[in-house]
């Protein structure tokens, strides 16, 4: 099949070079790219097509396959994540803000936590674009899955690669509490919160994963069987890869420049001199994520000039907007002691009281599963944003009051220990519930500093940055609704001290169990403030560096994706959402890919044959 970690191509001293006729070439083979290839592929047999991408193949890894492993992906050290740091900042406590990114191919679906999470109209419809509202946009968010949740019909897709299911295994009870605890608060249970249009209430949660308990990766439900197939001769894909940059002739897309990632090769294999280049005759397609699109564009020469001119490159196209606009949900997980039976949790599994190979080998259930049985997308009520001030009510007026549909937090239970298992206080077993804000108003930023693949990177989240503390008084809220939410649950057993705030003697906000309501003096806020402070952190969501917009107001692509300035280069990712959604990254990130593989093929002419 035409998957390699190095390209069977003619050598030259310095660089190899493929003689191509009609080669696609891909900056990373992760969610939107793998899609994109694959529909082409179809397209034309005549089309050449080359996906590159800097990680390993995932192909049958059972760690990939079995979601229950998705907690290692976040360990320091393991080979399927980079972890970008932020500079150390003051609104995070003298902390660095850590980004996770998939390292493999099929990106995020290959390593995440598989949560079935659709975008809402208002999202899609605030960008603006010809073609991509929510009315144009469900048709692709419907072309990719075999949906066996529950809601209607016409809203879900029935015979797509991508299976939607709610696997084989739930944790009942945490779900059955967490559900009746947010009923009890005034927030229902909504049969189908990814309609587009429903929110403020709480679903059973369904998953990428088919109903047999395998993950639902977009390498394995697209690359890999056309790979296989033998009627793809023209599908290949190339590992252990980095593109380093981009070629053009004038403003016209001719290649890449990669190489063998060093982080593969022997130790003795000589870093120097071991480019390649790839010659594309007619499109190359980004698909290298949030942080690593907008480093590819400015290593090759597309950007904002003074950025550009102090990193040495050349400039090829002005284009201001690259690696502005960084934006990401903001996170918190807040651990209790709870009784939840052993067999519906992780914990045993995450502290290593339970051996994988055991539970491989038993085919058990509990490997299709992520450990969160239920998400709600919440908002908060006109008594919750007035008692935020006058500068929260001022925001929430602007941006959510005339827009009912659009949610301010999402909150999930996860049945487990959210952290490292050795911060754990004692052995057993543990609830959490996380939660984090939809639409923080800070905003930060991605640049190189050099032309090299390997020169520093000027990465600021900027978490918590924005000027009238808006993001506080959001976590400060979401912070005391779930642990009212907490407090009413059965299965709670107490907060564990370590990872709460401290509120001083005498505070009515001590209570940790029961019903009544609790009260928040000022102190009691600063308290949370702080605390919030030491803690929140990205809920890897990054989005928006290469936004759909128009060039004046800091766009990089149009509406058919094309890069300002420079003819036949594309991109498709979720550097490219020019506002933030209320959901998880990879609905969305699938649907840009289906989306683009139709522009693709409608611009090269495919679809007339």
């Amino acid at each position: 099949m035409g998957l390699y970690t190095e390209l069977p191509v003619r050598h030259s001293p310095l660089i190899t070079i493929v003689d191509t006729t009609h080669l696609l070439t891909f900056g990373k083979g992760g969610c939107a790219g793998c899609i994109i290839a694959s529909r082409l592929s179809d397209a034309d047999a005549t089309l050449s097509i080359l996906v590159i991408e800097s990680g390993k193949n995932n192909y049958e890894l059972p760690i990939v396959t079995h979601l229950g492993f998705w907690f290692t992906h976040l360990a320091p050290g393991n080979d399927y994540t980079r972890i970008l740091q932020g500079p150390k900042s003051k609104q995070l406590s003298g902390r660095q803000a850590a980004v996770p990114i998939g390292h493999i191919l099929g990106g995020g679906t290959s390593i995440n936590m598989a949560m079935y999470s659709r975008a809402v109209r208002s999202d899609l419809d605030s960008w603006k674009a010809p073609g991509w509202s929510a009315d144009e946009l469900l048709p692709y968010m419907k072309k990719f899955e075999t949906y066996h949740g529950p809601g209607p019909r016409d809203r879900h897709g029935y015979d797509g690669p991508i299976q939607v299911s709610g696997t084989s295994f739930r944790a009942p009870k945490l779900e059955n509490d967490f559900i009746n605890a947010l009923g009890e608060l005034g927030w229902p249970e909504i049969e189908d919160i990814n309609t587009l249009d429903n929110i403020n209430g709480v679903m059973r949660a369904v998953r990428y994963v088919d109903p047999k308990g395998r993950r639902q990766d977009v390498a394995h439900m697209y690359l890999h069987p056309r790979l296989q197939d033998g009627k793809h001769p023209n599908l290949h894909v190339l590992v252990e890869s980095q593109v380093e940059r981009v070629l053009f002739e004038g403003q016209k897309v001719s290649g890449v420049v990669y190489r063998p990632n060093p982080a593969f090769q022997p130790k003795t294999t000589p870093s120097q001199e071991n480019s390649r280049v790839v010659k594309a005759r007619r499109m190359v397609i980004i698909s290298a994520g949030s942080l690593g699109t907008p480093q590819l564009l400015e290593r090759s020469g597309v950007g904002d000039l003074q950025i550009l001119k102090k990193a040495g490159v050349p400039v090829v196209a002005e284009v201001p907007g690259v690696g502005h606009n960084y934006d990401d949900h903001n996170s918190m997980m807040y651990p209790y002691y709870s009784d939840i039976p052993p067999e519906e949790s992780m914990d045993g599994l995450n502290s290593g009281r339970v051996k994988p190979e055991e539970l491989i080998a038993r085919g058990d259930g509990i490997l299709g599963w992520n450990s969160v049985d239920a998400q709600a997308k919440l908002r908060p009520t006109d008594a919750d944003v007035a008692s935020l001030g006058p500068e929260f009510q001022e925001a929430w007026n602007r941006e959510f009051a005339n827009v009912p549909n659009k949610p301010f937090m999402i909150m999930s239970p996860v049945s487990g220990f959210p952290f490292d298992p050795s911060l754990a206080p004692i052995p057993g077993q543990y609830m959490s519930l996380v939660t984090f804000s939809l639409y923080p108003f800070s905003r930060g930023h991605i640049h190189i500093t050099g032309p090299g693949i390997d020169d520093p990177v000027d990465f600021d989240p900027g978490l918590l940055t924005d000027a009238q503390n808006l993001d506080i008084k959001n976590q400060i809220w979401a912070y005391k609704k779930q642990r009212e939410i907490a407090r009413r649950m059965g299965v709670c057993r107490g907060e564990v001290s370590a990872f709460h705030p401290t509120f001083p003697p005498g505070s009515k906000a001590r209570i940790e169990t029961g019903t009544e309501t609790l009260e928040y003096s000022e102190e009691d806020d600063r308290i949370i403030e702080q605390f919030i402070h030491d803690h929140v952190d990205s809920t890897w969501h990054p989005i928006g560096t290469c936004k759909l917009a128009p060039r004046e107001k800091l766009g990089v692509v149009d509406s058919a994706l094309s890069v300002y300035g420079v003819q036949g280069l594309k991109i498709a990712d979720m550097s490219i959402p020019p506002h933030n959604i209320g959901a998880n990254l990879a609905n969305t990130a699938m649907m840009i890919g289906e989306k683009a593989a139709d522009i693709f093929i409608q611009e090269l002419g495919l679809g007339e044959k």
